[in-house]
């Protein structure tokens, strides 16, 4: 207790003792060593204190050299103490009152002579803030067994069904950001890669309801900002995984920090490989008003590769420059079939012919982004930063299709998008409010070129085919502004801001000679309260979020690829805006309890449209929705012994639909929601198990219903190496090889049934290690890019 008290008063003191006037002036110097390694040690506690009282004098931190000096000191004993977390304190008495180079100072460390202990009180799994929830990852211990998928199933408000979409609030339009921006790693397909990431790469995951005005308002639901693992300190740390599954193959991943002086290095990479892996399907299509029906059944498969890498460097300049640079890249390669018979009745007449398809495709997708931060002398809090990002994301797909009862053909797609942003933040905190402000432009270029060719028996070629064209020249510009205010009370938090965003559309649809030229502007206002009780808070919030119509959606090209159902877009989309209301509480006394009230609604939502036409189904979509949620979430991590831990994540929602089909309105209504609970027992000797069980309720539709998700799994794990490493085996669904899901569809034109059979049983074994040594902690920008207003996909 004496060194702390010592070393804390030795960082605060600022005072320099002056020299009585006849008195000589003396220096201390010297270098601090790192005696296990022999390499210099930084940021160590340097103090001089008088030996006779015992008063602190002058106190310093070692530069990134080790080096340390102190001048102009009246000529007498010294008392010299070096401190710093993980070594022996030093202490070395200085009597003689003259000038002294000490030279190299080694420090011991003082790991060897630390005795494991028990830790009784576990850190908290989830945190209740102003405007968001958070979940700590590093702090539940499965983190090191499952994926990174697997661990989204625990959080609160979020789901995971039964194609491994992931929903908030069981809506699949929110955005998903890494590290508080938009990345080319989750661009395509989220759970591809989550499903690949170890949970041991991430921090920790924030599900923000209600958003700052500081986020782009696009995600109807929220959004979803995934941290991942960043303890970069002086020095280095890697962590390696390793992982074989039955289902979906082998996959590796590395995490890295590095530091050296003012420069920090971190980022993670990975990569894997799904073997091709063939499952049945079956669609019928029954015409009520034609007396003709369609029947498809087959079996198709899907196999191939991801590889991702993400980066961030940072030099700290100074105390108040920082620089730092990110960089991300994922590649997905993509071998897909099907063999289908299709049965086609039209009056008591039928038809049957067998189809083949084969397509390959890649995508690669890329981002780099620079950011400066400036700080202030007068408050370390006051920044102002800049931040510049580049995407580039490129798609190309072949298919070859033999159709049975008609001509052979092949299509080509190559499509992609171009991203410039620039961004300036500022924040400038008082004593009770903090001010932020900040203006965004968002620069898009889509482009897409699709071409069909028809095979000629004659010729024995294939010739182009201009009526299945699809080419278009897509831009859009987005520029917003935004300022908010936080307020922070004893026990009162309170947050409240708007966002203006301007958007220009400017599009030349080739294919069908078509120009649209659109903008319009939304201001959305976001508001968020919170009472901090004794163990427990309490928080509101409001806010509006918008749904842009994406490209595909306002594209007019009519796709009659397959000939009984034809996609067309609508040019004359506008944005939907949703309102979003929550009020939650959160008690974190034993465990961690979250329990959540929300209510949202729209009364413009972007809606799909079907219309059927002899046996030929015509889709399209049209502002004509409205949607009315009411919903009560409820979240628990609760430690029933000190080894005994159970998780409990539960959703239930009330849903009112409304929207218009072959001009006639419908209505539906109804309950849906999940359940997702895990156990999990730690021994005494390093093992850990644990089982899970989690539901997904059939989701209300406008028009008939969908399919319900019933998983379960097991876990087992081993840490090995004095806990550096851990060995783990894991099934899903092992009793059952696969699920059914199933889709119905119901107008008064037709009935649409579907179901697909997928791969559920599943046996996997991994391996993490983690070896390293850092000291002290690597500098983020506080700001950066997150463009998180493009709409996300999945099941609404």
């Amino acid at each position: 207790m004496r060194i702390l008290l010592l070393a804390a008063f030795a960082v605060l003191l600022t005072f320099t003792s002056s020299a009585q006037t006849n008195q000589p002036a003396i220096s201390i110097k010297g270098i601090v060593i790192d005696s296990a390694v022999n390499k210099p040690l930084s940021y160590v506690t340097v103090a001089l204190t008088d030996p006779a009282t015992n008063a602190p004098v002058r106190s310093s931190l070692s530069k990134d050299d080790g080096s340390f000096e102190f001048i102009n000191l009246p000529a007498k004993g010294y008392k010299l103490s070096l401190i710093s977390v993980g070594y022996k304190t030093k202490a070395i008495d200085l009597k003689n009152g003259a000038t002294v180079n000490l030279g190299k100072l080694l420090m011991a460390p003082s790991s060897a002579q630390l005795k494991e202990v028990s830790i009784v009180a576990a850190k908290p799994l989830m945190k209740q803030e102003v405007d968001r929830l958070s979940y700590d990852v590093q702090a539940d211990p499965e983190s090191k067994t499952l994926t990174a998928l697997d661990m989204i199933r625990k959080v609160p408000l979020l789901s995971v069904d039964g194609n491994d979409a992931i929903k908030l609030r069981g809506s699949g339009n929110y955005k998903i950001l890494l590290n508080g921006k938009e990345s080319a790693i989750m661009a395509r397909n989220p759970s591809d890669i989550l499903k690949a990431m170890p949970g041991a790469n991430i921090v920790k995951i924030e599900v923000i309801t209600t958003p700052p005005a500081k986020y782009d308002a696009e995600g109807l639901a929220g959004i979803i900002n995934i941290i991942t693992k960043k303890n970069a300190d002086q020095g280095y740390n890697i962590g390696i995984n390793a992982n074989y599954n039955s289902t979906f193959g082998g996959r590796a991943n590395a995490n890295f920090t590095v530091k050296q002086g003012k420069f920090g290095l971190s980022g993670f990479t990975g990569t894997g490989s799904r073997p091709e892996r063939t499952t049945a399907y079956y669609n019928q299509t029954d015409f009520l008003k034609e007396s003709s029906s369609i029947i498809q059944n087959g079996t198709r498969f899907n196999g191939g590769t991801n590889n991702y890498v993400s980066t961030e460097l940072s030099f700290e300049a100074d105390t108040l420059n920082l620089f730092t640079g990110s960089f991300n890249y994922y590649k997905n390669t993509n071998r897909t079939g099907s063999d289908q018979l299709t049965q086609q009745t039209d009056k008591g007449v039928e038809t049957d012919f067998n189809s083949i398809n084969r397509g390959n495709g890649n995508f690669e997708g890329k981002d780099f982004g620079i950011n400066y931060q400036l700080g202030f002398k007068g408050n370390k809090e006051q920044l102002l930063t800049a931040s510049y990002k580049f995407s580039d994301n490129r798609s190309n797909t072949r298919n070859m299709v033999t159709p049975g009862n008609a001509t052979d053909y092949r299509q080509f797609n190559s499509s992609g998008a171009k991203e410039h942003t620039t961004q300036l933040d500022y924040i400038q905190p008082f004593k009770v409010i903090t001010l932020e402000a900040g203006g965004k432009l968002i620069a898009r270029n889509n482009f897409s070129d699709f071409h069909t060719d028809l095979y000629d028996i004659p010729s024995q070629t294939y010739i182009p085919d201009a009526s299945q064209d699809n080419v278009f020249d897509y831009h859009q510009d987005v520029y917003s502004l935004y300022n908010s205010y936080t307020l922070k009370f004893s026990k009162w938090t309170a947050k409240g801001g708007v966002r203006y965003e301007r958007t220009n559309i400017d599009a030349n649809f080739s294919s069908t000679h078509t120009n649209l030229d659109q903008n319009f502007t939304n201001v959305v206002p976001s508001v968020s309260i919170q009472r901090s009780l004794k163990s427990s808070s309490l928080t509101f919030g409001f806010t509006q979020r918008i749904q842009r119509p994406g490209i595909f959606q306002l594209n007019p090209f009519v796709d009659k690829s397959n000939p009984n159902y034809i996609n067309t877009g609508n040019p004359a989309l506008r944005p939907a805006v949703n309102n979003n209301f929550e009020l939650s509480y959160g008690n974190f006394a034993k465990g961690s309890l979250n329990i959540s009230a929300s209510y949202s609604f729209a009364n413009n939502t972007i809606q799909q449209l079907a219309s059927v036409n002899s046996t030929v189904t015509t889709t399209t979509y049209a502002n004509v929705g409205k949607n009315k949620q009411l919903g009560l979430d409820l979240n628990t991590n609760y430690p029933i012994t000190p080894k005994w831990n159970l998780n409990i994540n539960a959703e239930i929602l009330r849903v009112w639909l409304e929207g218009f089909y072959s001009n006639q309105l419908f209505k539906n209504r109804g309950y849906q929601g999940h359940v997702f609970t895990n156990s999990s027992y730690k021994f005494d000797n390093g093992y850990r198990v644990g089982v899970n069980v989690g539901f997904d309720s059939r989701y209300v539709l406008l028009q008939g219903t969908d399919n319900y998700y019933l998983g379960y799994g097991a876990n087992a794990s081993k840490e090995l190496f004095n806990k550096r490493a851990n060995i783990f085996v894991y099934t899903n669904g092992p009793f059952k090889q696969f699920i059914k899901l199933d889709f119905t569809t119901r107008t008064q034109d037709f009935i649409a049934s579907s179901y697909n059979y997928q791969l559920f049983r599943a046996f996997g074994i991994g391996f993490n290690y983690k070896f390293g040594k850092l000291n002290s902690q690597l500098k983020k920008n506080q700001r950066g890019i997150n463009n998180d207003d493009t709409s996300g996909g999945g099941r609404n």
